[in-house]
């Protein structure tokens, strides 16, 4: 059998190593601190899994939806003036299963063979993944620590912003946790439209945010017109396995992408939307007292850690934390394997997340305080900082 070209694009799955030294650790007995996959461990708000149960008791929630509720589409344009103070109509809205499939389904349809789209390096890998899918050329602007992990506008090379037909930005940042500065999203607009290239902010992280409150890229003048973000409810309030996602901004851009998702889906399962419609229009209480939890782990891990020898820098927002390797060490996949065999903690490669993650690995803020605090404990315990 032949398969498709295309799948030679994709790398090995680098995690296998990982994960079958995990399972082989577990299975002697030892308790793994796992902190390398970033799926919240808070539970989900009572009436969002009320909603969707009603609406699941409904005979008609099962048959195919065929398009997003008006009021979801409502709810979303709502809460982004409540929340964000940008007016948006609910035809520049759709639903996605989750950012990652919504950017699969966004590189296909705005991009041919030999486009060329920016991309931060490091970021989260789905972006990349997107990319190839539809053929396009990736361009990598780095994300480093002289800068503050934020997107340097002013250092890309001006042939590389001219040939580039679009920009995935993401802030507050997975895997570094860089926020956006007071006024980049401004400068990122406006960079987006003298360069003729279209932005996609991916929003996924803006209630996880430990300096100030959280924005949108949506808000900054001329932005409708230079992009679009995903915002997902994944995070915020605890969907993940839901997969509820939504592309929002320049109506011609939400209309490509609905029209390729058009051809090979019947749309988003009916009670799934009647829970994004309750998160929306929900408290949103849990969400703030939530953060205020992730921002006490941060402390915990990055303090912590400092205590003990590692000089790992405090996350700024997201639910991860960017630590770089200890005493000059160079591999983050061989640490990674020596952290989980020394001291039972699991972390992420950081060269996982491109070239300029190496140096580093990336924690997932997904144990309680206490947990985080035996991790540093069996880290100090393991004597590895002193090798």
């Amino acid at each position: 059998m032949q398969f498709s070209r295309r799948l030679s694009r994709f790398g090995d799955e680098i995690f296998a190593s990982l994960n079958e030294r995990k399972l082989a650790l577990e299975k002697e007995g030892r308790r793994i601190f796992n902190m390398s996959i970033g799926t919240p461990d808070f539970q989900t708000p009572a009436h969002i899994r009320q909603a969707l149960t009603e609406s699941a008791l409904d005979p008609e929630s099962w048959k195919y939806s065929l398009r997003d509720l008006p009021e979801l589409k409502q709810a979303v344009a709502d809460y982004y003036l409540s929340r964000y103070g940008v007016s948006i109509s609910p035809d520049q809205v759709m639903s996605c299963y989750g950012t990652q499939e919504g950017v699969g389904h966004l590189c296909l349809a705005l991009c041919d063979e030999g486009d060329t789209v920016l991309l931060p390096d490091p970021c989260y890998p789905v972006f990349k993944a997107g990319v190839l899918l539809s053929g396009a050329d990736c361009a990598w602007y780095p994300l480093d620590r002289e800068h503050g992990f934020v997107p340097c506008l002013e250092e890309i090379p001006e042939e590389t912003a001219e040939k580039a037909k679009l920009m995935i930005v993401s802030l507050p940042a997975n895997p570094v946790g860089s926020i956006a500065p007071a006024g980049f999203y401004d400068r990122l607009a406006a960079w987006g439209k003298a360069h003729n290239v279209i932005i996609v902010h991916d929003n996924a992280y803006s209630d996880i945010i430990f300096e100030g409150e959280g924005g949108s890229f949506l808000a900054a003048p001329g932005a409708l017109e230079s992009g679009v973000e995903f915002f997902s409810l994944s995070k915020s309030f605890n969907v993940t396995g839901a997969r509820i996602s939504f592309l929002i901004g320049r109506k011609d851009v939400v209309d490509a992408v609905w029209k390729l998702r058009s051809q090979i889906d019947f749309g988003m399962f009916i009670p799934i939307q009647k829970a994004a419609i309750a998160a929306l229009r929900g408290p949103r209480e849990q969400v703030r007292q939530q953060c205020d939890k992730y921002r006490a782990r941060r402390d915990a891990l990055c303090g912590g850690c400092r205590r003990i020898g590692w000089d790992i820098p405090d996350a700024r927002g997201s639910m991860f934390v960017w630590a770089p390797l200890p005493g000059g060490r160079t591999d983050s996949m061989a640490f990674c394997m020596e952290l989980m065999e020394k001291a039972s903690v699991l972390c992420t490669p950081g060269a996982s997340f491109g070239p300029h993650g190496e140096g580093y690995v990336r924690f997932a803020l997904v144990l309680d305080e206490k947990g985080i605090a035996d991790a540093v404990e069996s880290i100090r315990r393991s004597g590895i900082l002193n090798c």
